[in-house]
This record gives structure tokens, C-alpha cells and sequence, in this order.
């Protein structure tokens, strides 16, 4: 299983909460029309605040939410990339993004 994950911030116009409010409403609906090929799909919201053992800091994190997409294999992620589908979520995304960095990852599970 290949994850494709994505460390995204908000466009700089947005509230937290709009932009929570636009990326599920309409950017999750979107993906889950165009992305045929995905076996998974996930979102992990980042908050800010203390945590005692990284440090007393409130900070404003540098992203906003981790994403997970889910491919069987490279050649499903690649075929997933090329398609005219994936230019319409990636279209979609750009109206509410203002960062993105992604990274292509091989799950190995400890437990299962």
C-alpha cells in the first residue's frame, strides 16, 4: 500500500474554520467523485497549543491539516496523477490552499 501525504495550509483568506468548512464540504466531495483509484482517504486537522513535552509555545502550526490518500500500488497512483479526474480535484484544491508538500510513503504496519 502506497500513501501519498500531504502537509497542507490553508489559502491566507481563509479562518481555520472556513477553510475546515470549504475543504470538507466541497474540495471531499470532489475527490471522492474524481479519485477512482483510491483504496483510502484520510484528514487529520493540526491544532494549536501546548504540549508539555514538545515545549510551552501556543504557535500557529505550520500547516493545517495532514491529508492520506491510499493507492494499491505506484502504477495506481501514477495512472491516478495522469487523469483528467485528478486535474479537477487538484483544481478544486488550489481555490482553497495556500501551501502544499506532499510525500510518497510505503505503509509497513507494526500493528496491525
Amino acid at each position: 500500500m502506497l500513501k501519498v501525504m500531504l502537509l497542507l495550509k490553508r489559502h491566507p483568506s481563509l479562518s481555520m474554520a472556513e477553510f475546515r468548512e470549504r475543504y470538507e464540504s466541497i474540495h471531499v466531495p470532489a475527490v471522492l467523485k474524481n479519485a477512482t483509484k483510491l483504496r483510502g482517504y484520510e484528514r487529520h486537522y493540526l491544532h494549536p497549543g501546548r504540549h508539555v513535552i514538545f515545549g510551552d509555545t501556543v504557535a500557529e502550526p505550520e500547516y493545517d491539516v495532514l491529508t492520506e490518500l491510499w493507492y494499491d500500488d505506484m502504477a495506481a497512483l501514477k495512472a491516478a496523477a495522469a487523469s483528467s479526474q485528478m486535474k479537477a480535484v487538484t483544481d478544486n484544491g488550489a481555490l482553497h490552499l495556500g501551501a502544499i508538500k506532499s510525500f510518497i510513503t510505503e505503509e509497513v504496519a507494526i500493528i496491525p
